[in-house]
């Protein structure tokens, strides 16, 4: 065995040593190198969980004194139900009952492994700040405690390790080895770390600082904070992935953060995109982001920016998938190719010039026209979803699947959900966007939606509508200006509501009651049609 290999073995033993006896033997007698954590829950058999398997240890189940044996051993649980062994990296974090007291114990093998951050070392070095995300138990705090060991010791880098429950630097007063040469700041509170991360730039002048799991939005703040000093930030966050992440509305401001813009009808058309989109909201305070996928396979995005920014537009998100061969310690870096963005089928918020496919299908696209409407409640109740359309007596059904939909009733702090765009931007169904979950909202929102115009026949507000969209069709398909019938002021303004979904110009021309709308194709000559109107007005 090679030192440090005696050095895991031996922080093994220790783990060991705080078992009842009868346990210790059973432990003893597994691979240790397999073994991840040992499980007493009272009134229950004991047992091990190993890398691919559980091993039940005894048959009798766990008893209170077998308990208070292992608490005798590490001392009372803090704040956090977490215990340490002196010097050790293994965690004993406890399960409490109504009352306080302790009926299960997870005894958590922690090691100091080598050779886990070769697949990133290259972006240790870089001196950019760097976030590791990934599931409980795929190991972001073993790379991060190699982390800080190679920036200190490799790099003669001033680390600090902000060590919230001791799981980086190990129990007791000591740091554990597997940090090297870098300090140590312990939390004495979990809701402190935040001001602890600031408390450590000020007073110790580090070079780089390690943070295990930023989860609030003060720990956000105080991780932008020190990037913006020129520190080099190394943390874990919650979150599978760089989407999680950023439909996180706690921690999103960790990659940049998200808002809602309204673009011009011209911006619009050149972006081909709806008027209302998500944007980036800020420069990231972490510049590279890292997936976990597994001990040995990593998914890295060089750019944050540049990734968040292809996300909320809908695109493929790409980065460098790289792999570490567990037995020769080979790094593959494969690129994950971004793709190129597509243009999806017309709908509403959608342009297109002339000849393209798909115009045809405008009128099956619009609720209350071409026969019942399928609607999908997403973010907001259904029950008083259905109660409203109720009331309003329109011809439709609710359905359970987001793909099955021609119109989506969604919340505003959930409309740039990537599934949802995802979804209906590949089937073209409607969005409705609604502030709040409220009966008022829903009601004005869908009597837009749904053309329900108080005062005004049902058959003349289905004819008009009929009339603008076939007249859509034409403008979208053919390129030339459709002149409408005239209409009542509520009718055109129907009417205009209705053009402007698919960001082409409407004008009104002439004087009541023969007043009416002409549509125009994207790029025509509106400003000189609205000068020729306003000399007819003068005239």
């Amino acid at each position: 065995m090679t030192p440090r290999a005696d050095a895991v073995a031996d922080d093994f033993q220790l783990l060991v040593g705080v078992l009842p006896g009868p346990l210790q033997a059973a432990v003893r007698a597994l691979p240790s190198q397999q073994v991840l954590e040992v499980v007493m829950d009272l009134g229950r058999p004991p047992e091990a969980r190993l890398v691919d398997r559980v091993e039940p240890l005894r048959e009798e189940p766990v008893l209170r004194e077998d308990l208070e044996h292992v608490l005798a051993q590490v001392g009372p649980p803090g704040d956090d139900n977490r215990a340490g062994i002196e010097r050790t990296l293994h965690r004993v974090s406890a399960i409490r009952n109504r009352k306080g007291k302790v009926v299960g114990l997870t005894l958590r093998v922690g090691r100091a492994i080598y050779g886990t951050i070769d697949m990133l070392k290259d972006l240790i070095g870089s001196g950019r700040n760097i976030l590791l995300l990934g599931r409980p138990g795929v190991g972001k705090t073993t790379k991060l405690r190699e982390v800080a060991r190679v920036l200190a010791d490799d790099l003669r880098k001033r680390v600090m390790v902000v060590d919230t429950s001791n799981e980086i630097g190990g129990d007791g007063d000591v740091p554990h080895p597997g940090i090297g040469t870098a300090r140590r700041m312990q939390v004495s509170r979990p809701d402190r770390q935040h001001d602890v991360m600031i408390e450590a730039v000020e007073n110790h002048m580090p070079e780089a600082i390690i943070v295990d799991e930023i989860g609030t939005s003060a720990e956000a703040a105080a991780a932008r904070t020190i990037a913006e000093r020129g520190v080099q930030l190394v943390a874990t966050a919650h979150g599978n992935t760089l989407e999680n992440l950023v439909l996180n509305p706690t921690l999103s401001d960790l990659v940049g953060g998200v808002h809602t813009v309204t673009l011009s009808d011209e911006e619009a058309r050149r972006r081909h995109t709806q008027k209302t989109i998500s944007e980036r909201k800020a420069p990231p305070t972490f510049d590279i982001v890292v997936e976990m996928v597994s001990r040995d396979e990593v998914l890295v995005h060089p750019d944050t920016a540049e990734s968040v920014d292809r996300l909320l537009a809908g695109q493929a998100v790409g980065g460098e998938r790289r792999k570490q061969d567990v037995d020769s310690g080979q790094v593959e870096v494969e690129a994950v190719k971004a793709a190129p963005p597509s243009l999806p089928a017309l709908r509403p918020g959608r342009t297109a010039g002339p000849g393209v496919r798909g115009a045809e299908n405008v009128t099956a696209r619009i609720p209350g026209l071409g026969g019942t409407t399928k609607v999908y409640a997403h973010a907001v109740s259904r029950d008083l979803l259905e109660k409203v359309l109720r009331e309003l007596a329109v011809d439709v059904r609710m359905v359970s699947r987001l793909d099955a939909a021609d119109l989506v009733v969604t919340l505003r702090s959930r409309a740039n959900d990537p599934r949802l765009r995802r979804m209906t931007e590949k089937s073209g169904a409607r969005v409705e966007v609604v502030k709040r979950n409220s009966s008022s909202e829903l009601r004005r929102v869908l009597k837009t939606a749904f053309h329900v115009v108080e005062g005004v026949d049902e058959d003349q507000v289905r004819e008009a509508v009929t009339e603008v969209e076939h007249a859509i069709e034409r403008v979208l398909s053919e390129g030339v200006s459709v002149p409408l019938a005239p209409r009542p002021p509520r009718l055109r303004k129907l009417q205009h509501r209705l053009v402007s979904r698919y960001h082409l110009e409407a004008v009104s021309h002439g004087s009541e009651p023969v007043r009416h709308l002409t549509i125009y194709p994207v790029g025509a000559e509106v400003e000189a049609a609205l000068a020729q109107e306003e000399a007819e007005g003068t005239a």
